[in-house]
């Protein structure tokens, strides 16, 4: 990957110094409209456009992406940009229907090109639409997969001492499944009709690799990069301090990635594994050397069965895992159910692939990032 970082890093530097040695463009009209899929995305068009950039932001602060439903407004929205700058990786199921209502004819970038993509299970992710949960994860992500051997003990007679700490009590097992079918029936019960009458349910299927590049900080200098060059073709005048801006952001972005290096380095190796609510933080855990596991796939709406839950359970006793955590954009009652059947504290909120608003705690992608790894380390440090 460090040879495919640096082609882009030379593509977007060769776009970008072409449009400086263009002619200067002057532009009477004011800044350019640009527009960002989600919340995140328009906080990083923000900070490379600056001035010259009137962001309107689709999914906004505390929106959950996976599950929106495009307006009106956002189809004229689209149409009048001159930038669209979208995740890609299909995280945004709804966007081919928006832009091909929109009649959109500007510059579109796709802020994840030539990102370190993780590659997950297509099996897993069909059991996710079909109920099943998922316990380990991306098998590039370089995570430790021990954790199919604790879930899977009572199938395999070499494991015999695992099955017998796993399933202590048989009963138990079956009143941990009960609870967790009775409260996934709760949550299935709010759900939103109209959220699941989607065309060809497009939110839940994504490409061959996990969409949440944003959870790398790597990645986002990546994005960076994509978005300034994207900036600079379709307003090259200003092409100058696009780059500058840039320049001054990747440097923001490398010091938060050592700094989090910092807070994570400190965590004992068996207060590494972390329970979220969604599968959402796997180049979180591969680039800081956390496991991440979760009841729910790599989309909001996939289902979790009780099954699965209970296994989840099961593997949190048996691993003494200390905490779990809730996210900003899903319905908590899962994981809380998770918590009380374990004994497992509510470690605070983690902001998957959403910003705060203003006055929270992550109203910018880096605030975000920084949020949640000490969030983690405070949790499990505890």
């Amino acid at each position: 990957m460090p040879a495919r970082r640096a082609l882009l890093t030379s593509a977007a530097a060769a776009v970008l110094a072409l449009s400086l040695a263009a002619p200067s463009v002057a532009r009477s009209d004011g800044p350019i409209p640009v527009v960002a899929t989600f919340s995140i995305l328009g906080d990083m068009v923000k900070r490379i456009g600056g001035e010259h950039v009137a962001v309107t932001t689709l999914v906004g602060a505390d929106g959950d992406t996976h599950v929106y439903q495009p307006t009106p407004a956002d189809a004229r929205a689209v149409r009048e940009a001159t930038v669209l700058v979208v995740n890609g990786l299909q995280f945004e199921g709804w966007l081919d229907r928006l832009i091909d209502a929109s009649d959109f004819r500007g510059v579109r970038v796709v802020a994840t090109e030539g990102i370190d993509t993780i590659a997950f299970n297509d099996e897993h992710d069909d059991e996710h639409d079909n109920g099943g949960g998922h316990e380990v994860h991306a098998e590039d992500a370089g995570h430790d997969h021990d954790h199919d051997e604790h879930a899977e003990a009572g199938h395999d007679d070499d494991h015999g001492e695992h099955a017998e700490a796993v399933t202590h009590d048989h009963d138990d097992d079956h009143e941990v499944e009960a609870h967790a079918e009775a409260a996934m029936h709760d949550h299935d019960g709010d759900h939103d009709d109209e959220a699941h009458a989607e065309a060809d349910h497009d939110h839940h299927h994504h490409g061959a690799f996990d969409p949440h590049g944003w959870q790398s900080l790597r990645n986002a200098a990546v994005y960076a990069d994509n978005i300034a060059a994207a900036l600079a073709e379709a307003d090259p005048g200003n092409a100058g301090a696009f780059q500058r801006n840039r320049e001054a952001y990747a440097a923001e972005i490398a010091s938060l990635d050592s700094e989090i290096r910092e807070i994570v380095a400190g965590l004992p190796a068996e207060s590494r594994t972390v329970v979220t609510s969604h599968d959402a933080f796997q180049y979180f855990g591969r680039d800081y050397g956390l496991t991440f596991i979760a009841p729910q796939g790599l989309s909001t709406e996939s289902e979790a069965s009780a099954k699965d839950v209970a296994r989840l359970i099961q593997q949190i006793r048996h691993e003494g895992i200390r905490a779990v955590f809730i996210e900003n954009i899903g319905d908590p009652r899962l994981l809380k159910q998770i918590a009380n059947e374990t004994g497992a504290t509510i470690g605070g909120t983690l902001y998957p692939g959403a910003l705060s608003g203003p006055d929270g705690p992550a109203p910018t992608y880096l605030d975000m990032m920084r949020h949640n790894a000490t969030t983690l380390a405070h949790a499990l440090a505890s």
